[in-house]
């Protein structure tokens, strides 16, 4: 199996578990480190707040659930954490849980002159943020942002 069909399969594994568990998946990021592949699960829950024993009996149930079906092929380190405090913002879920809160904002292109906006999310529109910045309400479209961060 190619790796990018791999890494589909264990999204959508990945995905439709942590759902059961009334958890997001944040981002999957699979990658050699050393010697060795590493499978780094960022888990969440909708409105935020995972615990650290959350996150390793959530490593523990993973790991004998890929075991169970047998998916990978080579040895592996699976890895289950949170987003932290410095979560990269990149999906409009992600915002969503941000709202009425101070964020950074890391454009593409400029919106209002600027290549960097930092304000308070206002409103979230169907392809756009609203943000009340110190120099008064910007809208900044979803497909202009590189990422965000609280």
């Amino acid at each position: 199996m190619h790796r990018e069909d791999l890494i589909r399969e264990l999204e959508g594994i990945f995905r439709q578990y942590l759902q059961e568990k009334g958890l997001d998946l944040i981002e999957l990021i699979c990658r050699y480190e050393g010697r060795g592949l590493v499978l780094r699960i960022v888990a969440d829950r909708p409105e935020g707040g995972i615990t650290l024993e959350e996150c390793a009996s959530l490593n523990s149930q993973i790991g004998r659930l890929l075991d169970e079906r047998d998916i990978m092929s080579e040895r592996y380190v699976l890895e289950v954490c949170s987003p932290g405090l410095d979560r990269p913002l990149t999906r409009k879920e992600d915002f969503a849980r941000c709202m009425n809160r101070r964020m950074r904002l890391f454009l593409r292109e400029p919106v209002a002159g600027k290549m960097e906006i930092e304000g308070v999310l206002r409103e979230i529109k169907d392809d756009s943020l609203v943000i009340g910045t110190t120099d008064g309400v910007i809208e900044v479209g979803l497909g202009t942002i590189a990422r965000g961060k609280q």
